[in-house]
């Protein structure tokens, strides 16, 4: 089963534009570099990579999840950083939902981020990490134009799984890790940005060599072209795409905080 995000990996046009936004403001550790790639940790479980490409990018949405006691230091360390928080139209920058807060802000590619916090996710079972007190990369959204049929083959061919359910707009989960399927005419919040596909590469922890051989059968059958990497009698990790999106699944023990978070969502 899908445990959690790995790792996302993104297109930017500035590689020194997202080490002084990601590693001078946000004061990530950056762990791999070279002239056109860069890796920075997120957390112990989770990294977060730019590829530099001379082309035009669709700006990209994922979500932070950071303790619910810890949001307004967190918070803070945003603005003292001189980072604008994005604003709702009548003019407030925090949202409140049942069991949750959450703002957002932009990088230089245009991304939009997102620091959210659940009152119900234990900050003492997974260490934060960082200066922003990241528990685990929960959200990566992921527009599509037949959302319905993503959200299924998310759903058939991964395992995913998800409580409600609509044309326009989906949380499609594994573990820590909630793929947001939602339609391209549905814009973001909160600043009614296009939800446009980006170009992106999600890496997800897996559980189970089992599970990945029932992926690889999935494929198969679908007729969607796969390739493996590790041993060669138990590969560990598996890459394909779909949807306009490439995905690699690679072999990880599962999330710690996964009771929580399916306990909710």
């Amino acid at each position: 089963m899908i445990t959690h995000f790995a790792d996302l990996r993104l297109k930017t046009v500035s590689i020194q534009g997202v080490k002084q936004f990601y590693g001078g403001m946000l004061g990530l550790q950056a762990i791999d570099e070279s002239d056109d790639t860069i890796r920075y940790r997120l957390t112990e479980r989770c990294t977060l990579t730019f590829e530099e490409a001379a082309l035009p990018l669709s700006p990209a949405h994922f979500a932070f999840e950071v303790p619910y006691s810890a949001f307004d230091d967190s918070v803070r360390f945003l603005r003292q950083r001189g980072i604008p928080l994005l604003q709702w139209p009548d003019g407030q920058e925090e949202t409140t939902f049942e069991n949750g807060r959450s703002v957002y802000f932009r990088d230089g590619d245009g991304n939009l981020l997102e620091l959210i916090a659940h009152s119900y996710i234990r900050s003492d079972v997974v260490q934060p990490f960082g200066p922003l007190r990241i528990l685990y990369l929960r959200e990566a959204g992921m527009p599509a134009d037949d959302v319905v049929s993503f959200r299924e083959w998310l759903k058939r061919t991964l395992g995913l799984q998800t409580r409600d359910e609509s044309d326009t707009f989906n949380f499609v989960i594994g573990g820590t890790a909630h793929v947001i399927a939602t339609s391209t005419k549905r814009r973001w919040i909160p600043i009614a940005l296009q939800a446009l596909p980006p170009n992106l590469h999600v890496v997800f922890g897996a559980a189970g060599m089992a599970y990945m051989e029932d992926v690889r059968s999935a494929l198969g059958r679908q007729g969607i072209p796969y390739s493996t990497s590790g041993d060669k009698n138990m590969s560990d990790t598996l890459h394909f795409s779909a949807y306009g999106y490439r995905f690699t699944l690679a072999l990880a023990a599962p999330h710690p905080a996964m009771e929580e978070s399916d306990e909710h969502d």
